[in-house]
C-alpha cells in the first residue's frame, strides 16, 4: 500500500510540474506587453522599464519561473491591476459560488446517473433501455453553454419557472460557509434555501447533463459485464432474490469504474464552468477568468490554469488512493 501511495503521489507532483509550465509558457507566448498594459498607452520608455525590472520581466525565462512558482505556493499569486486587488483575493471570494455550483452539478449527474442506470437494469426493459442509451448519447454531445442558452429560453422567457442570468440571488445575512444554500440552512431559514436553491438549479442542470450521459453509459456498460460472471449465475442458481442479488451483488463490483469517473467529473466541475458562469452573471471563477482574459489580465488567467490543474489533480490523487483501498486488486497490480 505504501508503494501504491508513493507512486501516486510522485505522478500527482510530476503533473502538478508540468502544469506549471504550461501555464507558464503558454501566456509568455502571448503577444503582450504586461508593463505596456498597466502603464497605458501613453507610458513612456523610461516607465515601462521601470515597470518591467519591477514584475522580473527583464529576467531570464528560468528565473522568471522559478519566482513564479515560490511565489505561487508562498500565496503570492500574483496582482490584478485592473481590479486593483491581489488574485489571490480575488479567487478566494468567487470560489464558494463555484464550488457551490459545480458541487450541485455533481449531485444531480451522479444521483440521476445511478437511479436512472440502476432502475433500467432492474426492469430489464428492452425499450426504456433504449430510450436510456439514446438520452446517454444525446446528452454527451450537447455542449453545456447551448443547454444554458436553451434552458434560459424555456424556462426563464417563455415558461417564466426560474429567475433569469441575476447571479445567485439575495445572500444570507450571516455567511458562514459561503455556500448559499448551506448558509440558509445554518439560520434556520427554510424560504431562503428555496430561493438560493432556484436560482443555482438552471445552471446546475446545464453543467450536469453532459456527466450524467456519461455516467449512464459507463455504469451502463459495467452492470452488463458484471451481469455475465459466473457468480451471477450461482447466485440464481442458489435462489437468492433478483433484488438481493442486484442490489448487493452487482452493483457494487460495477460501481468501482464509476467511482473514478465520477471523481474526475466532479475536479473537471471544481475547475470552474466558464461559459456556463458567464450565461448566468454567475459571480464564480469562470466569470472572473472571462473578465481577466477580455481585460488582458493575464495574472489572473495564469493563477486558474494552475489552480485548476491542482484541483484537477488532487481530487484525481484522492480516488485513486480510495479506489486503490476499496479493490485490492489495484494495489497489487
Amino acid at each position: 500500500m505504501i508503494n501504491f501511495l508513493l507512486g501516486r503521489i510522485g505522478s500527482a507532483f510530476i503533473t502538478v510540474f508540468g502544469a506549471s509550465v504550461l501555464a507558464f509558457v503558454v501566456l509568455r507566448a502571448v503577444p503582450t506587453n504586461p508593463a505596456r498594459l498597466i502603464a497605458g498607452p501613453f507610458a513612456n520608455d523610461e516607465v515601462i522599464a521601470s515597470i518591467t525590472a519591477r514584475l522580473g520581466l527583464d529576467k531570464p525565462l528560468f528565473v522568471q519561473y522559478f519566482d513564479y512558482v515560490v511565489s505561487f505556493f508562498s500565496g503570492d499569486w500574483g496582482f490584478s491591476y485592473s481590479a486593483g486587488q491581489p488574485v489571490l483575493s480575488q479567487i478566494l471570494e468567487r470560489l464558494p459560488a463555484s464550488a457551490e455550483l459545480a458541487l450541485y452539478a455533481f449531485v444531480f449527474a451522479f444521483v440521476g446517473a445511478v437511479l436512472l442506470t440502476v432502475l433500467v437494469s432492474f426492469l430489464q426493459s428492452r425499450w426504456l433501455d433504449r430510450l436510456l442509451r439514446l438520452f446517454s448519447f444525446i446528452s454527451v454531445g450537447i455542449p453545456p453553454f447551448w443547454l444554458a442558452l436553451l434552458f434560459l429560453m424555456v424556462f426563464f422567457e417563455q415558461l417564466g419557472w426560474f429567475p433569469g442570468p441575476v447571479g445567485r440571488g439575495p445572500a444570507p445575512a450571516d455567511i458562514r460557509t459561503g455556500f448559499y444554500t448551506f448558509d440558509y440552512l445554518l439560520e434556520g431559514n427554510l424560504a431562503g434555501f428555496a430561493t438560493a436553491f432556484h436560482h443555482l438549479a438552471l445552471p446546475a442542470l446545464a453543467l450536469a447533463l453532459g456527466p450524467l450521459g456519461y455516467l449512464v453509459r459507463l455504469l451502463r456498460a459495467n452492470l452488463l459485464d458484471v451481469v455475465s460472471e459466473p457468480f451471477v449465475t450461482v447466485l440464481h442458481a442458489k435462489g437468492v432474490a433478483p433484488i438481493s442479488t442486484h442490489f448487493r451483488h452487482i452493483l457494487p463490483n460495477a460501481f468501482l469504474p464509476t467511482l473514478t469517473a465520477g471523481g474526475l467529473i466532479l475536479a473537471q466541475l471544481l475547475g470552474g464552468s466558464v461559459l456556463v458562469e458567464r450565461i448566468f452573471v454567475w459571480p464564480g471563477i469562470g466569470t472572473l477568468v472571462i473578465d481577466g482574459i477580455l481585460r488582458q489580465d493575464y495574472a489572473v488567467v495564469q493563477a486558474f490554469i494552475m489552480l485548476s490543474a491542482i484541483i484537477y489533480i488532487g481530487v484525481n490523487l484522492l480516488v485513486d488512493i480510495l479506489y486503490g483501498y476499496v479493490d485490492p486488486r489495484v494495489r497489487r497490480s
